[in-house]
C-alpha cells in the first residue's frame, strides 16, 4: 500500500521517459512495505529486504529536471538493497552523516559518498532511519556540463569509483541545494535557474572527488561468497540448509563462511537464510492474487514450527502473518462474472 502525496505533473510520459524530457516534475511517494517501496523510485530497477525489527515506513521526495534525477529516500527499517539504475547515466549517492551503510559490501567511512555508473548492479546495506540525497545524471547532459572528466566514472570499473571522498562543506552545501529544490512548493518555478544551480552543484562534487580505492585484502574473495550463496538460495526451492551444506555451495570452511557474511552484510549466514525467507514468506503474502494460506507459504519456504514462524514474522515486520495476508487480500480486485445468453 503507497500513497502517491502529491505531484506536480499528470503528464505519465514525463514518469516513464528516463530521459525526463518534459520535466520539471515533483512527487512525494509514501510505502508501508519494503517491496512497494523498492518499486516508488522512477527508472531504477530494486528488490529490497527488510533487516530491521519493526512496522516499516518508506518515503521517497522526487525531483525531475531534463537530463537529471533528483531524490530523496527515508526507511525505517534496515535494509538490504539490490539496486540497477537506468541506463547511460550515472548516480551519486550522499548518505545522512553518521549513518554507516555499505556499498557492495564495503562500508563507508565517515564523510564518503557513493556513485555508480547506469546500467550495472550493486548493493547497499541500510541501517535504520536512513535518509540518502540521490542525483542521478544523464550521460549526454553530464558530458556537456564537465566534459570529459566524466569519462573515468561513466566507463571505469564500478569498483573503483563505488566511495568518492569529499569535503565537508562540499556535501553540506550539495545536500542543502537538493534539500531546498525538493521542498519547493511552487509548480512554477524557472527550470533553466534550477538546472544551472544543479550543474553548479555537480560540478563541484566532480572536481572535489577523491576515488578511495583501498580494500581490504580478502574483499573480493567475501563479497564473492556472499553473492554465490545469495544466488543459490533466491535461485532453488526452500531446503533445508545447515552451515556444512551453505559451506560446500560456497567451497569454503565455516569460518571463512562466518567472516564474508559478518564482514560484507553485518550479519551470519544462518541470520541472513532465515531474514531471506521471512521476506520471501511476506512476498508471497502480500501477493493479491495468490489463493495460499499463511500455513501453505511458510511450509514452502522450510518453516515448519508454524507458532516460532509467526513470532519471528512478527518481529521482523511489526504485524502477524495472518494480517498481512488479510489486508491484501482485501485489495484484489472482484472476479468477473459472465453471463451467458440464453
Amino acid at each position: 500500500m503507497h500513497e502517491d502525496v502529491s505531484r506536480t505533473d499528470d503528464s505519465d510520459a514525463t514518469w516513464q521517459n528516463k530521459g525526463f524530457e518534459h520535466a520539471p516534475g515533483k512527487c512525494t511517494r509514501e510505502a508501508w512495505d519494503v517491496n512497494e517501496q523498492a518499486h516508488n523510485i522512477t527508472e531504477w530497477s530494486q528488490h529490497y529486504d527488510q533487516y530491521g525489527h519493526g512496522a516499516f515506513y518508506g518515503r521517497i521526495d522526487e525531483l525531475h529536471l531534463p537530463g537529471m534525477q533528483v531524490f530523496k529516500e527515508y526507511t525505517s527499517q534496515a535494509l538490504d538493497q539490490q539496486c540497477h539504475v537506468w541506463p547511460d547515466s550515472l548516480w551519486i549517492g550522499i548518505p545522512s552523516e553518521h549513518q554507516p551503510c555499505r556499498i557492495n559490501g564495503y562500508a563507508l567511512e565517515k564523510g564518503d559518498i557513493m556513485c555508480q555508473p547506469g546500467g550495472q548492479d550493486f548493493a547497499l546495506t541500510t541501517p535504520d532511519s536512513f535518509a540518502i540525497h540521490s542525483l542521478v545524471l544523464r550521460r549526454d547532459w553530464l558530458l556537456e556540463i564537465v566534459g570529459e572528466s566524466a569519462i573515468a566514472l561513466l566507463e571505469g570499473d564500478p569498483q573503483h569509483s563505488m566511495r568518492l571522498g569529499m569535503p565537508q562543506g562540499t556535501r553540506q552545501a550539495v545536500t542543502f541545494l537538493m534539500d531546498c529544490l525538493i521542498k519547493r512548493q511552487e509548480t512554477g518555478f524557472e527550470v533553466q535557474v534550477h538546472q544551472d544551480i544543479l550543474s553548479l552543484a555537480v560540478a563541484a562534487i566532480l572536481e572535489e572527488r577523491t576515488p578511495l580505492t583501498d580494500c581490504y585484502p580478502s574483499y573480493q574473495h567475501r563479497r564473492q561468497v556472499v553473492e554465490r550463496v545469495r544466488e543459490h538460495v533466491n535461485s532453488t526451492e526452500p531446503a533445508p540448509i545447515c552451515i556444512e551444506s551453505l559451506c560446500r555451495i560456497a567451497h569454503v570452511s565455516q569460518r571463512t563462511l562466518r567472516n564474508s557474511f559478518t564482514s560484507i552484510l553485518g550479519i551470519s549466514p544462518m541470520q541472513f537464510i532465515r531474514l531471506n525467507r521471512l521476506n520471501q514468506v511476506r512476498r508471497r503474502l502480500c501477493d493479491s492474487q495468490s489463493t495460499s494460506t499463511v500455513g501453505q507459504v511458510a511450509s514452502d519456504w522450510g518453516f515448519y514450527h508454524l507458532g516460532q514462524f509467526a513470532r519471528d514474522y512478527r518481529r521482523l515486520f511489526g504485524e502477524s502473518p495472518s494480517s498481512t495476508l488479510a489486508r491484501y487480500r482485501r485489495k484484489a480486485p472482484a472476479p468477473e462474472v459472465h453471463f451467458s445468453a440464453r
